[in-house]
């Protein structure tokens, strides 16, 4: 990834969620945490480590069939060397969401245990889902609702306590799922999360973004650059292939000049949407 400047995020929306997160966390079992499987680590929020470090997690990593596929397995692997639950899915067509329940449902079994020893009764899995904006966590939270949605616990207009979604047999999610904002903790990180969509395409130029994936491209599958857009040699400079592919593209000013912009948002919603194939922007080994 080219250098770009970092980007600072809004700190009044972080420490609103990060507030309503703990106030949440000791409600419930186990954390679900959504990331996009294309940037596992650029998409996790680093200030979830230090809040959920007392609670099981489970990494979800959604969009999986827009992601590199051997990638995502070493992401497992990696996520479960550090003793935390990961399942790729694909939120979208409900791919992947038995395996997802079926681990959270273990994730808990410890903490149900010891209530049971204490001489509690035996109850449903409480489970949170947290995450970045666009990693698809509605998706996820839809896709393991199901359309069953059966809210349980405290009836609205009676108190205003936590209510419930009771998505399967033995298993609750909290319907105020955590929302936080990304936090970028390097150039890297935030080129990744606005090559993906994860932030707003105003937080960078998008030219920037662009010639970024280029980059990336050119580095890694240089192959699928020239055949998608008939372009001939990739250019070792992103921006001469950008605009190398805008002319192929049609997208001229007058007097033949391209429009680079215009160039710049049509191989992001691409690469995006899944067209340009199936990539990962960042393995374990690039976290050290």
């Amino acid at each position: 990834m080219e250098d770009s400047p970092t980007i600072q995020w809004y700190p009044g929306h972080m420490a609103k969620a990060k507030k309503l997160i703990k106030k949440n966390l000791d409600l419930v079992d186990v954390v679900i945490e959504v990331v996009d499987a294309r940037i596992p680590q650029s998409s996790r929020n680093p200030d979830l480590k230090s809040l959920l470090a007392k609670k099981p997690g489970v990494i979800v990593l959604n969009k999986k069939d827009l992601a590199d596929g051997a990638a995502t397995k070493k992401w497992i692997s990696y996520f479960a060397s550090q003793g935390l639950g990961a399942v790729a899915v694909n939120g979208a067509l409900k791919q992947g969401i038995k395996e997802l329940i079926h681990m959270v449902k273990q994730s808990a079994e410890p903490v149900l245990a010891a209530l049971e020893a204490k001489g509690r009764k035996r109850r449903a899995v409480r489970a949170m889902v947290v995450g970045i904006p666009n990693v698809g966590k509605s998706t996820v939270i839809n896709a393991m609702a199901d359309q069953v949605s059966a809210k349980t616990g405290n009836k609205p207009g009676i108190t205003k306590g936590p209510q419930w979604i009771r998505v399967v047999e033995g298993l609750e999610l909290l319907d105020t799922p955590g929302l936080l904002w990304p936090k970028f903790e390097d150039r890297a990180t935030g080129l990744k999360l606005a090559i993906t969509g994860a932030v707003s395409d105003l937080v960078y130029p998008v030219e920037d973004v662009a010639r970024n994936l280029v980059h990336f491209l050119a580095e890694h599958d240089a192959g699928t650059l020239r055949e998608r857009y008939k372009i001939g040699e990739v250019d070792p400079d992103p921006l001469k292939t950008l605009e190398a592919i805008g002319k192929k593209r049609g997208f001229l000013a007058t007097g033949g000049v391209v429009k680079m912009d215009q160039t710049a948002v049509m191989l992001l919603q691409e690469f995006r949407n899944g067209k340009l194939g199936r990539f990962s922007l960042e393995e374990p080994m690039d976290n050290g």
